[in-house]
């Protein structure tokens, strides 16, 4: 028998060393995979525990063991479970920063009832953008990762991993034909987590505006040092940044005094510790530059 090629070897390495560690879970009728990330705990995604609060996982070996949901977090469909039961070694988290367009990664899990499936691919995109929604609340998941190893229903909550087989991502949905999305393990990640674990659920703040990036006039980019702002498409009658006398046509540069291009800096400015906190916000409105101070509210899923 021939002797497998580099990247076989590789594949079959990390897919040896994490496939134990991914499981496939079950709440109610809802099912995917979830990943160990600490002895008796382990991640799924929210929308395969949905509102359930007892599932069950199964792991490549065929022991079984109960779990509980810790807490969800729709808005980063990102849920954590603790089992009373013996888990398989955890798995060590990676950072989705390092990562580059046409790296390797592999995806673990459980798609179509298949325990301990393992696809390979490779990172298509990075910095993509996934839109989620919990009742009259929206977010934006930010720096998604896009890869073409195939994910089917199923790998939802699984493992997306690097070579080495830490852990850059949690497969979460499939946008097309070889063409899959995965949540990143980032700072931002990292902490939902850890706030899960810790209260059961993540508090945000709320200001009610909505906008996308635009353009800083060329002189104004000079003396920041950045190209973009996030320009004010609407504000929400009555909500914090209407009392703040934020208007639409703003063009928010920081908040927090921390630089604001996109909507994804200003979600990253609205954690709980927000919440009541007076925030400063500089806006370009005109030629001029305009700061104003908004209170943040605690948002409301529902």
């Amino acid at each position: 028998m021939d002797e497998l090629d580099a990247y076989s070897r590789t594949v079959s390495t990390v897919a040896a060393a994490v496939g134990p560690s991914v499981a496939a879970v079950r709440a109610g009728r809802g099912s995917g995979s979830a990943v160990v990330l600490d002895h008796g705990v382990l991640v799924t995604n929210a929308h395969v525990v949905g509102g359930h609060r007892e599932g069950a996982v199964a792991y490549a070996d065929g022991t079984e063991g109960a779990v509980t949901v810790r807490g969800t977090d729709a808005l980063s469909d990102l849920a954590v479970l603790v089992s009373p039961d013996p888990t398989p070694p955890p798995l060590e988290l990676g950072d989705a920063a390092t990562l580059v367009v046409g790296q390797l990664v592999v995806a673990v899990g459980n798609p179509l009832g298949l325990a301990g499936s393992v696809t390979a691919g490779v990172v298509s995109g990075l910095g993509r953008a996934l839109p989620v929604h919990s009742g009259r609340a929206s977010r934006v998941v930010e720096d998604v990762i896009q890869t073409d190893a195939a994910l089917n229903p199923g790998n939802s909550g699984g493992a997306l991993v690097d070579a080495s087989g830490r852990v850059v991502g949690i497969n979460t949905a499939v946008a097309g034909v070889g063409l899959g999305l995965a949540v990143p393990i980032s700072a931002t990640t990292r902490r939902i987590l850890a706030t899960l674990r810790a209260e059961g659920r993540v508090r945000r703040g709320y200001l009610g505006l909505v906008g996308a990036p635009a353009p800083l006039p060329a002189d104004v980019a000079a003396r920041l040092g950045r190209p973009r702002g996030l320009r004010v498409a609407e504000v929400v009658p009555g909500s914090p940044a209407a009392r703040a006398g934020l208007h639409a046509g703003d063009l928010v540069v920081s908040a927090d005094r921390e630089p604001v291009t996109d909507a994804q800096g200003l979600q990253r400015r609205l954690f709980a510790s927000s919440i009541g906190r007076t925030m400063p916000v500089t806006v370009l409105r005109g030629e001029a530059m305009v700061d104003v101070l908004a209170v943040p509210t605690e948002l409301a899923e529902r």
